[in-house]
């Protein structure tokens, strides 16, 4: 077998192949799913998805690793630990175990490994793009693990020196990074790099042992603070509401006017049904097959919405939230996922990419209610 880890995956593959999706085992006494969501579902969905990328060929990579997605493995890095906890799972399930072992080994041997894209294969500057995303999205995956173990780890600040190591020095962008750019809202376009920027931010303030405090590391914090600060007024709203969810954690990365204006935003936007629709985050997003995209409320949106309101403190009282809440528990799948379109292209439900947006919008929602809890 040309890849190491695709033993364990096969073997996953064939137990998800089941008449139920693969999930870990909780252990006697777990705690039993919500009332209003399926706990064990999202749980399911996750897992299989996850098995599903580290199959896939175009997923593998040198060394044996895996290809770091936004859309499916950085959610689920986010999303997962959440679930063992809340089912009572005493062990990592094997697909999240298969993914950090991933990561780490990456981080570990950074210098060999070689970028997920290059510029001999796919263009002009594309191995730049690839190497600074990598190194960013390395960085918030290890740190968001060891923020609720409360310990640093060696390989997390091996994590954070790469990614420090190509932050842009001089430019318009200074302080944030190059980003794969691919021309597909919202992970691979050139706005991309300020969201990347963002979820940094805030997984170096909350990294343990006093991280974001060391005298090495704040002028790297300071030069990102201010390219945030810098290019917020410009970004459209997916951005800036990573950019709030940055600010729950350093309070003066945005005003209090602006922090005020976007959650207003944000609750004039919500539609009818509580939800949110994900066209209305960017209006310039155009989908490259002329299809139209969808005007319904959808999975990633609302999450993403509920989540950045609930980290903003807003009032479990609010109406606004309290509605968003609600849609969420409402549009829980059978399958376990919510459900969410491409900004892109229309695919049809037999290509597993349909269900990337899906992947994102699952994860951000168990995030979301498992916080309203």
């Amino acid at each position: 077998m040309k890849h190491r880890l695709l033993w364990p995956c096969l073997f996953l593959s064939w137990l998800a192949a089941g008449t139920t999706l693969w999930r870990a085992t909780p252990v006697r006494g777990a705690a039993a799913p919500s009332a209003h969501w399926n706990q064990q579902a999202a749980a399911a969905y996750l897992d299989s998805r996850e098995i599903w990328w580290q199959q896939w060929p175009r997923a593998q990579k040198d060394h044996g690793t895996i290809c770091i997605s936004c859309h499916t493995q950085l959610p689920y890095a986010l999303a997962r630990p959440a679930l063992r906890r809340e089912l009572s799972e005493t062990t990592m399930a094997a697909p999240e175990r298969i993914m950090l072992d991933s990561v780490e080994k990456r981080v570990s041997h950074w210098s060999e490994m070689a970028p997920f894209y290059s510029d001999a294969v796919h263009g002009p500057g594309k191995t730049a793009e690839a190497h600074a995303t990598e190194a960013v999205l390395n960085a918030v995956i290890l740190a968001s693990y060891d923020a609720r173990e409360g310990k640093l780890r060696l390989v997390t600040r091996t994590a954070f020196d790469s990614a420090w190591g190509l932050q842009e020095q001089v430019g318009d962008n200074a302080g944030g990074w190059k980003w794969q750019d691919f021309h597909l809202g919202p992970w691979e376009s050139s706005r991309s790099a300020y969201l990347g920027a963002a979820l940094l931010l805030y997984e170096a303030a909350i990294a343990p042992d006093g991280y974001a405090n060391e005298q090495s590391v704040r002028p790297h914090l300071e030069r990102l603070e201010d390219y945030l600060q810098r290019n917020y007024p410009t970004q459209p709203l997916m951005n800036q509401v990573y950019a709030l969810w940055a600010s729950t954690k350093i309070t003066e990365l945005l005003t209090k006017d602006e922090q005020k204006a976007l959650l207003n935003k944000l609750q004039n936007l919500q539609q009818t049904d509580g939800g949110w629709q994900l066209a209305s985050f960017d209006d310039t997003w155009k989908r490259v097959d002329s299809s139209v995209a969808p005007k319904d409320s959808d999975g990633f949106a609302t999450s993403l919405a509920v989540l950045t309101m609930e980290l903003a403190g807003t009032s479990r009282r609010d109406n606004s939230l309290k509605r968003g809440v609600a849609w969420l528990e409402q549009h829980q799948q059978a399958d376990g996922r919510w459900p969410a379109a491409s900004m892109n292209k229309q695919r049809g439900p037999e290509n597993n990419a349909a269900l990337f947006m899906s992947d994102a919008a699952t994860a951000y929602a168990v995030l979301a209610l498992e916080k309203a809890r």
